[in-house]
């Protein structure tokens, strides 16, 4: 509930400001003044160049910060599923979105920017990344969770891949909503390799996104000041939003979770789930502005309690679900959404000092409420409340486990 509420803060706060100012050279687009004000102001919120630069990076910074009390749930599902994995690949393709940006811009195909300007850009914002990550591996000092050094807050090699999917998508993004979805996939890999790795911890990740993201939105903040309108371009003019388009989507949240009810092993030993973390991708396909398909993968990590005792065991549920997708526009940036599922679900083993639970599995399901804001016309901040009847980790009287999830997600709207 604290991440939630602090990642809403840190999401709407500073952009209030900036809606009670006079709409100057702040803004990146002036939108037209429609007839209903409300829709007027949130327009002019999500067009202010404070919002442009900070909707996504802030939160995922803060995000990684507060989720650093969780780190040890993420790293017990790495070692339970991928206990010997060892990869180099995440050194590579950190670089690749840069590679595929410069690649495209050599053969020619247009971007935003022309090449002085591109290069001025990037250059800013990888003096930028290379000083903020670097200092706070120096000054922070956390121990990586291989214990090879302690130089693991925030991840460089996520903040590399994050700063060069960033300036792909400023670069291409307006040609192609897929440019972005590509970049900033290969950027997500890189980030769960770095894990997968036991080279960082979830917390190294969220921060090390962030302050990609922020790094680049920041460079090419400075080169708009030096260039300003000269070697530019851009596809689209318009900053309106179109009322009933199909909201089809595909992004990565995060939330926290709880799963009330105790569980009876014995006579005399009981036990119960703590709040837990969930991580996973949900992307859905929208026929027409209101009904659509989709489905969702999921992982979420729990902490038990034994006889009111807390342990440093924990289990994991991987889960999978699909179905139906609802959707309502509220105003062409606002959509509220819903969602009805059905899918497998399996908790790991986990060993207790008195018995063993997990190794189990069966079928789930899964409804929730979701508000979607469209930051742009191809990016969406979602928050939701997702309600799910999950198998029971041991045979016992239950019928089912309830879990329920609060979390935020950010997706690219195509």
């Amino acid at each position: 509930m604290r991440l939630i509420l602090i990642l809403l803060l840190c999401y709407i706060c500073p952009f209030l400001h900036s809606a009670n100012e006079p709409n100057t050279t702040d803004s990146l687009l002036t939108p037209s003044v429609p007839a209903n004000h409300f829709q007027y102001t949130m327009n002019k919120i999500g067009n202010s160049r404070v919002y442009q630069m900070t909707y996504v990076g802030v939160p995922l910074v803060i995000g990684g910060l507060i989720v650093k009390s969780e780190d040890d749930h993420f790293r017990g599902l790495r070692n339970s599923r991928l206990p010997s994995f060892k990869q180099h690949y995440d050194d590579y393709l950190q670089y690749l979105p840069a590679v595929t940006m410069l690649s495209m811009k050599i053969g020619g195909v247009k971007g935003r920017s022309s090449w002085g300007r591109m290069l001025v850009s990037d250059v800013f914002s990888a003096i930028i990344m290379t000083s903020i990550v670097n200092g706070l591996k120096t000054q922070t000092k956390v121990t990586r969770p291989d214990n090879s050094n302690n130089h693991s807050f925030p991840s460089g090699h996520t903040a590399t891949a994050f700063m060069t999917a960033t300036m792909m998508h400023k670069e291409y993004g307006e040609r192609s909503p897929w440019y972005s979805i590509g970049a900033y996939s290969v950027a997500t890999a890189t980030g769960l390799t770095r894990m997968a790795n036991n080279k960082h911890w979830l917390s190294d990740v969220l921060a090390g996104a962030g302050f990609g993201i922020l790094s680049t939105e920041l460079g090419y903040f400075l080169a708009d000041l030096i260039f300003k309108d000269k070697g530019i371009h851009t596809f689209s003019a318009s900053s309106d939003f179109e009322w009933k388009i199909n909201p089809s989507f595909f992004g990565i949240y995060l939330g926290l979770n709880v799963a009330p009810g105790t569980y009876i092993l014995s006579d005399k030993d009981r036990f119960h789930f703590s709040s837990g973390s969930t991580a996973g991708l949900e992307g859905a396909w929208f026929f027409n502005p209101y009904i659509g398909v989709g489905g969702r993968f999921s992982v979420v990590n729990m902490s038990v309690i034994l006889n009111n005792e807390a342990l440093e065991e924990s289990t994991d549920l991987i889960a999978g679900h699909a179905g139906a997708y609802f959707s309502y526009p509220i105003t062409p940036r606002l959509l509220i959404g819903s969602k009805v599922l059905a899918g497998y679900s399996y908790y790991s083993s986990c060993n207790l000092p008195v018995a063993v639970i997990g190794s189990r599995g069966g079928f789930s399901m899964g409804t929730g409420a979701s508000f979607t804001f469209l930051a742009k016309q191809n990016l969406g901040v979602r928050f939701f409340l997702d309600y799910n009847l999950m198998p029971t980790p041991v045979k016992s009287d239950k019928v089912c486990t309830q879990i329920m999830t609060l979390g935020s997600a950010v997706s690219v709207i195509f």
